[in-house]
């Protein structure tokens, strides 16, 4: 965000700034979502919903897992309509976590999971991954860390910062751990090849995060959910009915046809198609400029580069190419120790926009 705050800074003196720090799809939500927002708010849908969420966008979901991934298990009743997924971390970690618990973090990971964590008292405890590994876990490492006052193990795959998968033979070792596993799966479906696996594959002692921000491209809407195990619906449930009381109504009909309508569908192929030559664009520049992709990223809409050849202190060095090249980017930093020396790059943004702000970047390290 600082980033982000200083380059808007230029762009009202009238600089030219090109953004590959913002972690936000470029598409506008397609067509048929924000026409049924328009026809729910026409039919006056404009009013509390079910706590859990409407009952028709709990079915769609258990659908859409169910002809996704297999999982054929789940009921209407295990799944609690949020909005957003910021507030669905609040939720399940208020019901998990007491004072002093740990949760299991990869490092990097996204720079806000730490950040909910310390806010209920928990302690987000660190398992470092490697770039030679695309930044997986290691399961020995996360056994290696394990202790008594270890409540749950965080897993986002694809992942932000670093656009990689988590192997399914990988996901299922951790599954089988005993600690709660949190699936963060926000950006499956932006999948570029192999498949992306949802924890609830392999286990029921989970909770699953997962909206509509990224793939449907509706960051704004503020529209997403868990999928949890029957023991912890009342006690998520109350907390939804006193902070949040319902999901936007109107978000909530959108957010079945998002999931049901084939014409959204369409898009949402497009869109990946898109993202895909983005980023097949992108890592080839890169490689070529100078920057360090041992493994190539295959899902979300980032790459994750090493930039040691450049400079030790990412922070500084994204601010130098912010003010030198014009370009925003973000510091690995953010999103912890194990990510320093690294520089995110988001390919949600025109192709030839990402071809200047690159062009840029090259003529101002070679000149540097």
């Amino acid at each position: 965000m600082d980033v982000l705050e200083r380059a808007q800074e230029l762009e009202r003196a009238g600089e030219s700034v090109i953004h590959l720090e913002v972690g936000e799809p470029d598409f506008h939500t397609p067509e048929a979502v924000k026409e049924a927002a328009v026809e729910a708010l026409k039919r006056g849908e404009t009013h509390y919903t079910h706590s859990l969420g409407t009952r028709e966008l709990r079915e769609a979901v258990c659908r859409h897992y169910a002809e996704t991934y297999g999982v054929r298990r789940i009921e209407p009743d295990r799944v609690l309509v949020t909005s957003g997924t910021s507030p669905a971390f609040l939720i399940a970690l208020g019901a998990l976590l007491e004072c002093g618990e740990e949760v299991i973090l990869s490092d990097p990971h996204y720079a806000c999971y730490p950040n909910f964590i310390r806010f209920l008292e928990g302690i987000p405890k660190t398992v470092p991954v490697f770039e030679e590994d695309a930044f997986q876990y290691r399961p020995e490492a996360i056994r290696q860390v394990i202790s008594p006052r270890t409540r749950a193990i965080l897993v986002n795959s694809p992942a932000n910062p670093t656009g990689y998968l988590l192997e399914q033979e990988r996901m299922r070792e951790i599954a089988q751990m005993g600690p709660w596993i949190l699936s963060d799966e926000i950006y499956h479906g932006l999948v570029y090849e192999g498949r992306a696996h949802s924890i609830l594959e392999f286990t029921d002692h989970c909770i699953v995060f997962n909206g509509f921000s990224k793939l449907y491209a509706m960051t704004g809407w503020r529209l997403g959910y868990l999928i949890v195990p029957k023991e912890l619906i009342r006690p998520m449930q109350k907390m939804l009915q006193n902070f949040f009381i319902s999901a936007n109504s109107m978000a909530q009909a959108a957010g079945v046809v998002a999931l049901t309508d084939p014409r959204v569908l369409e898009d949402v192929q497009a869109m990946r198609r898109t993202y895909d030559e983005r980023r097949r664009f992108i890592v080839r520049r890169l490689k070529e400029i100078g920057f360090g992709i041992t493994v190539e990223p295959t899902g979300a809409f980032y790459v994750f580069a090493n930039a040691r050849r450049f400079t030790d202190n990412s922070y500084d060095f994204a601010f130098e190419i912010l003010e030198k090249a014009k370009v925003g980017v973000t510091p690995g930093i953010d999103f912890g120790s194990g990510g320093e020396g690294y520089i995110r790059f988001s390919y949600a943004n025109s192709l030839e926009n990402i071809a200047e702000g690159l062009n840029r970047i090259e003529i101002y390290l070679k000149n540097r």
